[in-house]
């Protein structure tokens, strides 16, 4: 039995779990973003969300007063608040990586009970909309965005490859020559993503003369900190995280989502998220008669039963398929 973190105490626990437990580099930012939210919420306050969390510093307690007996009632009524508010993957995914956590406290000996017993997760009804449409995506190319965005985008389409995976790519683990690059996998395996032409001929651009340190960084130089392989030593900016990557994506993209809309109504409305792009690729992929082995290959999927979420053809496909057997169309033709 471990001693009780000091110091931080709940973000001192925190960061101990994501070392301690073995979690993934390319998984570990979205764990702490998930942990960081629960912390609001074990510390008895409301989650900030939108603009709010930006900044936001969470609360610090002792790790030992998630055993509060009152708190199991007062964090049921916020996360039933919170599930209120987003959706339910996004819900369920928190209170996954939430349990684990307090999971791995209990088995270091810092805490005893477990206050999500008794929250249950959201019913998440599938979605089967979520690969884009192709006209979408050759929508999403022309929008006026910085150079990052275009950069971390394409090489999402292209490559097929997760989010956070790409983001924890660095400069030096970059293959130019060979369109490809050396990533940290869903696991901790090394693998490879490949990308086309459109990264291609982004990549240079945004590398610059930048020889290592992360590939996609923020706007500005990093705070006090930052973790030093989170920095680049050339430019002193931090790199790009999944959160803020997000935030951009989904801002820049409402209009495409919602192209009924009036613009004065767009800023309650929502964009897309960053995982469809991942999505859409597979689909795009599948549609074309990708073959299954190529398709495991480049989800880096380990089952075939994996791949029916991006197997089904997308609403385009389904429209060609009707107008091609469409027995007027034949006559007229």
């Amino acid at each position: 039995m471990q001693s009780r973190p000091d110091g931080k105490r709940s973000t001192a626990a925190v960061e101990r779990y994501l070392t301690g437990a073995g979690i993934a580099k390319s998984s570990a930012r979205v764990y702490r973003i998930s942990l960081t939210t629960w912390g609001w919420m074990l510390a008895g306050e409301p989650a900030p969300t939108g603009p709010a969390r930006r900044g936001a510093k969470p609360p610090v307690f002792p790790v030992a007063a998630i055993d509060d007996p009152a708190l199991p009632e007062v964090l049921a009524e916020l996360a039933a608040a919170r599930a209120d508010e987003m959706d339910a993957d996004t819900v369920n995914r928190e209170l996954s990586i939430a349990r684990k956590a307090i999971g791995w406290w209990q088995r270091q000996g810092w805490i005893e009970g477990d206050p999500t017993i008794g929250i249950e997760r959201r019913p998440a009804p599938p979605d089967r909309t979520k690969a884009l449409a192709e006209n979408q995506i050759a929508a999403l190319w022309r929008l006026d965005v910085a150079l990052r965005e275009k950069t971390f985008w394409k090489m999402l389409y292209e490559s097929a490859a997760r989010a956070d995976e790409v983001l924890c790519l660095n400069v030096e683990d970059l293959h130019p020559q060979d369109k490809r690059g050396r990533i940290t996998a869903k696991g901790g395996a090394t693998e490879w993503i490949h990308w086309q032409s459109g990264t291609a001929q982004l990549l240079p651009r945004l590398i610059a003369r930048r020889t290592r340190g992360p590939l996609f960084l923020t706007d500005r130089k990093a705070p006090a900190g930052t973790p030093t392989l989170d920095v680049c030593s050339e430019t002193c900016r931090a790199r790009l995280s999944y959160r803020r990557a997000e935030e951009i994506f989904e801002e820049n993209t409402r209009l495409l989502a919602n192209p009924l809309a009036s613009p004065d109504d767009i800023e309650d409305l929502d964009g897309f998220t960053l995982h469809r792009l991942r999505h859409s690729a597979l689909t795009h992929d599948a549609e074309g008669g990708t073959s299954t082995p190529m398709l495991l290959a480049r989800s880096r999927h380990a089952s075939v039963r994996s791949l029916e979420r991006y197997a089904r053809p997308g609403v385009d496909a389904v429209a060609r398929h009707v107008a091609e057997r469409d027995p007027a169309a034949r006559r007229r033709t």
